[in-house]
């Protein structure tokens, strides 16, 4: 049986679960192995031979899954370690953020990629089996992967603001008219930049995005370039995008996408990261302008230098313990809650659409029913509860089109700042290539 896994697990859990079921060859004499040995010295950390081997083959693995041509060894090899030290460098600074991912959310994790396969925990694990799959390989990227989801919430998302103007701005543009419309499976190639590139360097990159733009106009397969040419973070997956609204794309990228037919590609286009080329792969939707909104409010209390993530914990309990015993949610809030959006206003978020929210908040919000407290819980921000007031389902009204359109230009703020801050603490790390 294969796995379907979600979106976001899905390019690194294809092939970082593909282990194999090698066994040790029993001998008279002793078996000679070659000792492993440093590849990459990254920050306060290394990068072993064996962990590159491995990315390669379970890269190389999904390639062949897709029936894409493999790319030159050498070329794989650079890819592969460039992602492995961008990843440990978030994973580094996971650690010195105090990031923990408990065994209780990497259960639920597993579980949630269960229940979307249509099994249950056991079943998972024989599946997992069956297919060569190691459940304590797949727990451990999970566990990455989540580290790295939180790190760049409390990185990047949180410099990201959206003034009222412009939100006023893009609902009285065409494009902001048609927010609601179409979505689009892209795909990206990437032929970058540094930063204060000269004249020579530019041309350089300029000519091979050009050539690469012909090649794709001549029939080569895009996924296969994107692998072998592009320094965009989902090279590897054959820089596959996933589905994004035109607006959620940075200029002039928001209107060319229109225009383009399914597998069609786009020109390079010249941003601060380098040259792109964007193909559409499919598009859908448009026709549903009713959507969900829940009234919740939440307390929100933050890990801190001096307070651990269980310490806070603990004090999020005992918040709960208070109002359960008669204590009112919303004053309790105003002395203790430290999300400043909320906290004044007694916790209370108002109506929202569930999907502004992360994945964590959101699942508890689904399973709370109305006026139920729920327990503690953690996501990047800290450690909340929250008590759902009420549901409803809403046509597009102004707040809601307002509410549409900070999630819309923060998602496009978003993909711009994570490229710029992974290329700065890639700038900015210590990092020795050993090969």
């Amino acid at each position: 049986m294969k796995i379907k896994l979600s979106n976001g697990l899905r390019p690194l859990l294809l092939g970082a679960l593909l282990l194999g079921n090698s066994t040790l060859a029993t001998s008279a004499l002793a078996e000679v192995r070659p000792l492993d040995r440093i590849v990459a010295i990254v920050d306060n950390d290394v990068i072993m031979k064996s962990q590159l081997d491995q990315r390669i083959n379970e890269v190389l693995q999904t390639i062949e899954k897709r029936g894409a041509e493999l790319p030159p060894q050498e070329v794989m090899q650079q890819q592969v370690l460039e992602r492995l030290i961008t990843e440990n460098l978030q994973l580094q600074l996971g650690e010195r953020s105090g990031i923990r991912i408990s065994d209780e959310e990497l259960n639920q994790a597993l579980g949630t990629i269960a229940q979307r396969n249509n099994l249950t925990l056991e079943q998972f694990r024989a599946a997992l089996a069956n297919d060569g799959l190691s459940l304590e390989a797949a727990r451990e990227q999970i566990r990455r992967e989540m580290v790295i989801s939180r790190v760049r919430q409390q990185r990047v998302a949180d410099r990201i603001q959206v003034s009222n103007q412009e939100v006023q701005n893009f609902l009285s543009s065409d494009l902001g008219k048609l927010q609601l419309s179409e979505e689009y499976h892209l795909g990206n190639i990437l032929i970058p930049l540094p930063e204060g590139a000269d004249a020579q360097t530019i041309q350089h990159a300029e000519r091979a995005a050009l050539d690469t733009y012909q090649q794709l106009q001549g029939g080569a397969d895009f996924s296969q370039l994107a692998v072998s040419r592009s320094a965009s973070e989902n090279a590897l997956e054959g820089g596959d995008m996933g589905w994004r609204k035109a607006a959620q794309l940075p200029p002039p990228f928001d209107s060319l996408v229109g225009d383009l037919a399914i597998g069609q590609v786009t020109e390079p286009v010249r941003t601060p990261a380098g040259f792109i080329l964007l193909k559409l792969l499919d598009k859908r939707g448009g026709e549903h302008l009713v959507r969900d909104e829940v009234h919740v409010r939440h307390i929100l209390i933050k890990p801190s230098a001096i307070r651990s993530s269980e310490e806070t914990r603990r004090l999020v309990e005992r918040l709960r313990q208070r109002i359960l015993n008669g204590e009112d949610f919303g004053e309790l809030a105003k002395s203790f809650s430290e999300d400043p959006g909320s906290a004044l206003n007694g916790g209370d978020l108002n109506w929202i659409d569930p999907n502004a929210l992360v994945p964590e908040f959101r699942a508890v919000m689904a399973d709370s029913a109305n006026g139920q407290l729920s327990e503690p819980f953690e996501t990047a921000y800290g450690w909340h509860i929250l008590e759902v007031l009420g549901r409803r389902a809403t046509d597009a009204s102004e707040a809601f089109r307002e509410q549409q359109a900070v999630n819309l230009l923060r998602n496009r703020k978003y993909d711009e700042e994570l490229q710029t801050w992974l290329r700065q603490i890639r700038d900015e790390a210590y990092v020795e290539i050993k090969l």
